[in-house]
């Protein structure tokens, strides 16, 4: 019997990675991969003001993030929910907190790699988290990195949408359709409470993105109808057989 597929989604907050590849978990744990996320903070200092409005304390704050980022990893069928719980605005990672995130990769051994754009002037957690990804993703690859241990291959990392892709430099080659698991995203959506005003808008994104796949697998000649789909930046070249 072969191996149980699996990806590893790094988000930098625990709302991101519900907003931008929420279809994409969704999607492959329906599939049969094992979908491990690891989200680096809460988003509790700069994601959750309408908690702070409320006079909640940080612990609060954190439980509150903490319970929500739960709810949704379950509504998206994930594996694995691993919280890291690091802080934010600024994020930041030690050696040891690095060594923590490459360890967790060789366990997972990813086909695919899920992060957020290369640049992010409105967020620099976004873009370091991207940075710390790549470096993380070399180093567990590296033999001589704890010998003995099996080291990772060579798996795919995908950027996936930033809030204003127009200032972020970020360019989509992949879009997937997530008609089929939309209510599950939405659903996961819909558990992050502090931050009810983007429910709406990134089902727009959702449908934009539709239109994108749609386009692109033919148009008007024969396209695949799409009612809601992510897209994705690829970092690497990818091997095929044919075109």
């Amino acid at each position: 019997m072969s191996e149980r597929k699996t990806a590893l989604v790094l988000s930098a907050h625990a709302a991101d990675f519900v907003w931008r590849c929420g279809g994409a978990i969704a999607l492959h744990a329906e599939m049969g991969y094992d979908v491990t996320i690891a989200c680096m903070s809460f988003g509790e200092r700069g994601e959750s003001a309408r908690l702070w409005k409320e006079g909640k304390t940080l612990d609060e704050v954190k439980a509150i993030r903490r319970g929500e980022a739960e709810a949704a990893a379950e509504a998206l069928g994930a594996a694995r929910l691993e919280c890291f719980d690091l802080g934010d605005y600024p994020l930041e990672l030690t050696r040891d907190d690095k060594s923590r995130l490459v360890d967790l990769i060789r366990q997972v051994q990813p086909s695919f790699m899920l992060s957020h754009s290369k640049y992010d002037p409105y967020n620099t957690d976004h873009m370091y988290m991207t940075q710390v990804a790549l470096e993380c993703r070399m180093i567990a690859q590296a033999w001589g990195h704890n010998p003995g241990e099996k080291v990772l291959g060579a798996p795919q990392l995908y950027l996936f949408e930033p809030h204003q892709t127009e200032q972020m430099g970020w360019k989509p080659d992949t879009f997937l359709d997530i008609t089929p698991v939309w209510d599950k995203k939405r659903a996961a959506m819909e558990c992050m409470n502090g931050q009810v005003h983007l429910w709406d808008y990134y089902t727009r994104v959702a449908q934009q993105r539709a239109n994108h796949f749609k386009r692109n697998s033919g148009g008007m000649s024969g396209g695949r109808d799409c009612k809601f789909a992510e897209g994705f930046e690829s970092v690497f070249p990818r091997t095929v057989d044919s075109l």
